[in-house]
């Protein structure tokens, strides 16, 4: 279920065409609506329902599922993964085996090439790529009074516009709060530190009627008409000066390993409890932002078993194999067809901020943002979730696919996961049963189950000639 279990409650559609959701994420989408009373789908909803129906997919399906363990080991023999040994002690043995993690630790582990972070412009030949120092320098000052970079700070004549950059997309977690009175009370974190949050400070005194909404998306009723009364999603803003995500936290995430990563994660639920905290209690915060910020508590009828707090970091971006081939901008927005089609994209390129970048002693800038619409579908290669041949050749990876920066900022939505999930079920299946490695089954086939199973995979398809319309 990933973040959809975990704060997300859309399935984006008010950023892409929703005629393109079809196959199992329609169904699951078409079940969380009879949750509702609905007889179609439900594109908003409330996490702990979406947990409800996912659990019960698994049910019907008889898929044992195995919690809180992680791949520590991979067996191959030639190019082919044997088995895997899990963190808890097991070892899993299989014919095909599918990484649909949001890291992508089994494919790594495999031998298979990948990388992370931000392709130059110059690499895939794509305007949106690289670093992107675009957004208007805000005076206030990126420097400690000691004279030294705030934390989270890189400064500006290391980095060049359209240049490649090993850093991420910013990771937050998808809170769940409430203004009811049955909310719960939003605790401290077990780390506060208020210098943290000088640079907020700063920015307060410069602009002391900011509004809550200024500083973190808040998203309700209007755009999540299924959510309660007084029940609000809250995510980073994208062009916040600073919101729910932490700049430079998630800088080792990608390659690093468990024990970092969880230091990672309560770093990060550190930084998200004590910006809550500052608002509420720090004297330099306005009175009128403090009132606001009293009104919300944490949801009390969401991740009941982990103190009403989400179970995921919301991790945008990690790993990206790099496969048969590598999707990139000109996929999107120009050669959007192609002949092994499985999935079809048509999500905005959603690039949050990626670093924080001192461009003076008294000025500073976020860097990364992009926001760019496609506008119609676009096909979703096969060979984005195969590995070389040579390197693995029973391994799906439907989540960390092979695509540039700028392409994964506009697969990188779930319910596009999710399609591509679907596709990776069947071709496994299909491998299996045949014996052959997953780069040679035969992709009519492939394509015809999808079909058959209500997928929309080609952007021809006669809906979107009416989509304007609907």
């Amino acid at each position: 279920g990933g973040v959809n279990t975990s704060g997300i409650g859309t399935a984006e559609t008010e950023h892409m065409i929703e005629e393109t959701i079809s196959g199992l994420p329609l169904e699951f989408y078409t079940r969380l609506g009879r949750k509702y009373g609905y007889t179609g789908p439900a594109f908003y909803f409330e996490s702990h329902k979406a947990e409800q129906v996912f659990n019960e997919m698994i049910s019907e399906a008889g898929v044992e599922t195995i919690y809180d363990a992680f791949v520590v080991k991979v067996n191959k023999k030639g190019g082919k993964i044997i088995s895997i040994v899990l963190s808890n002690g097991d070892e899993v043995q299989g014919n095909v085996f599918i990484d649909a993690t949001y890291e992508g630790d089994l494919m790594a582990r495999s031998g298979v090439d990948y990388t992370y972070g931000r392709e130059s412009k110059g690499q895939y030949n794509e305007s949106l790529a690289g670093i992107r120092l675009h957004d208007k320098p805000v005076e206030v000052s990126p420097y400690g009074d000691d004279g030294n970079l705030l934390p989270g700070f890189v400064e500006a004549a290391s980095l060049k516009n359209g240049e490649a950059s090993k850093r991420v997309i910013n990771y937050n977690f998808r809170m769940v709060l409430s203004t009811g009175d049955d909310r719960m009370p939003i605790p401290p974190p077990d780390n506060y530190d208020p210098s943290r949050f000088i640079l907020l400070k700063r920015l307060l005194i410069r602009s002391p009627d900011t509004r809550l909404s200024e500083i973190i998306d808040l998203y309700t009723r209007k755009l999540y008409p299924l959510f309660p009364k007084g029940k609000y999603e809250a995510n980073n803003k994208q062009n916040a000066l600073i919101s729910l995500g932490l700049f430079g936290g998630n800088a080792e995430y990608p390659d690093a390993d468990y024990e970092k990563r969880k230091a990672i994660f309560q770093d990060h639920k550190d930084w998200t409890l004590g910006l809550f905290h500052f608002l509420l209690t720090d004297s330099s915060v306005p009175e009128s932002l403090k009132r606001e910020m009293r009104k919300y508590g944490l949801a009390k009828d969401e991740f009941v078993d982990n103190n009403h707090f989400p179970y995921y970091l919301y991790i945008r971006e990690a790993r990206r194999m790099i496969g048969r081939y590598v999707h990139t901008q000109k996929d999107i927005f120009i050669d959007t067809k192609k002949t092994d089609a499985i999935a079809l994209g048509s999500h905005f390129v959603d690039c949050h901020h990626v670093q924080r970048v001192a461009v003076s002693k008294t000025q500073f800038v976020n860097e990364g943002r992009i926001w760019e619409k496609p506008e119609q579908p676009y096909e979703i290669a096969y060979r984005v979730i195969t590995p070389q041949e040579k390197q693995c050749s029973n391994l799906l990876v439907p989540v960390c696919v092979s695509a540039s920066h700028v392409a994964f900022c506009s697969i990188r939505v779930e319910v596009t996961w999710m399609q591509l999930g679907h596709a990776a079920g069947i071709a496994a299946s299909m491998a299996s049963e045949k014996k052959k490695a997953v780069q040679q089954i035969s992709l009519p086939d492939l394509q015809e189950k999808l079909k058959q199973e209500g997928a929309i995979i080609s952007v021809d398809h006669q809906l979107w000639e009416t989509h304007d319309k609907l």
